[in-house]
């Protein structure tokens, strides 16, 4: 495997008896790299996670964490690891330096560097000035952040957080999201959320499973491409018939919709709107509105894991067996 890859996920299922909630799983994250790990409720999403921090077995296929084979070797493997449950096991009768004194004898550091090592975390998740204070009387946001703290005093290569982010308010989103894409300079990050904007405003590339099965990886910037434009919303006083913009160059569909109005669907990278433009003041179409229609992260989300879900429903009410 290539020197610089973290974790690899190769061939991974899991069954629960008959049934099997995770199929055929590949997945490798690079150092310095933040993935994020979608998927609807039951989809797989949970068991992988716990598999790939060494919580769950795999009934087949193998994980390495940083090399290391995480069913040959799991002390090794997981001392690599550093895991963000969505509620972060905090002690809060405890103070902030107490906590993270006793995470870093968990994670066996040795005690000559014990200090060196609370003192780089606090730094690094902005807890320098709170380290005397009792967790329970922190606010939900310094919470987080003593929890991201503890995932990361051993200095771990992969970093693993389950919604980091879920509770806190906009301005204490914003600071865990910054820590999140410093994170991902020295380790490799992988964060599972139900909050897509996060995913644009952190992650690197994105992983979305479906039934078990992983339905899409990409990066952000391919993800970009899938939501740029590909439609046009025209509003007209005076609407011309559908086939004279379906004769246009690069048109691929036209809808004529209620109330004047005209969806026009074209490729990729070829946007008709200026030649419209141009027909519609030259013909006298009295056009109001011309809106680019995007798809946003949601819409492909929606697409990706309700398409599968549709397809049985038709298999089921025809009389097909579904799988």
């Amino acid at each position: 495997m290539p020197q610089d890859t973290l974790i690899t996920v190769d061939h991974v299922s899991r069954f629960y008896g008959d049934t099997c909630v995770v199929k055929d799983i590949n997945l490798e994250v690079g150092r310095g790299e933040v993935i994020g790990f979608l998927g609807p409720n039951g989809a797989g999403k949970s068991t992988t996670m716990q598999m790939i921090s060494g919580n769950l077995a795999p009934s087949a296929g193998r994980i390495f964490i940083n090399g290391i084979d995480i069913l040959d070797d799991p002390k090794n493997a997981k001392a690599q690891l550093g895991y963000l449950s969505e509620q972060p096991p905090l002690y809060r009768e405890l103070t902030v330096d107490e906590y993270l004194n006793h995470c870093a004898r968990l994670n066996r550091i040795a005690k000559a560097n014990v200090s060196s090592a609370m003192d780089n975390a606090k730094q690094r998740c902005g807890l320098t000035d709170v380290g005397h204070r009792l967790i329970g009387n922190l606010s939900k946001g310094f919470q987080q952040r003593v929890g991201i703290a503890q995932a990361i005093i051993h200095s771990p290569p992969v970093v693993i957080l389950d919604e980091p982010t879920v509770g806190l308010d906009p301005i204490q989103i914003r600071e865990i999201r910054d820590l999140i894409r410093e994170l991902g300079g020295e380790h490799s990050v992988i964060l599972s959320t139900h909050i897509l904007p996060e995913v644009q405003a952190t992650c690197d590339r994105v992983t979305i499973i479906n039934k078990g099965e992983l339905a899409l990886t990409d990066s952000i910037e391919g993800l970009s491409q899938r939501m740029q434009a590909t439609s046009l919303l025209l509003g007209m006083h005076r609407p011309p018939p559908a086939q004279a913009l379906e004769v246009l160059e690069h048109v691929t569909d036209v809808e004529v919709l209620p109330e004047n109005q005209i969806r026009v669907h074209f490729s990729p990278d070829h946007d008709p709107a200026e030649t419209i433009t141009k027909l519609a003041v030259d013909q006298n179409w009295g056009l109001w509105q011309l809106t680019p229609e995007r798809h946003s992260l949601e819409q492909i989300f929606i697409d990706i894991t309700c398409k599968e879900q549709a397809a049985d429903v038709e298999q089921s009410s025809s009389g097909e067996t579904v799988p």
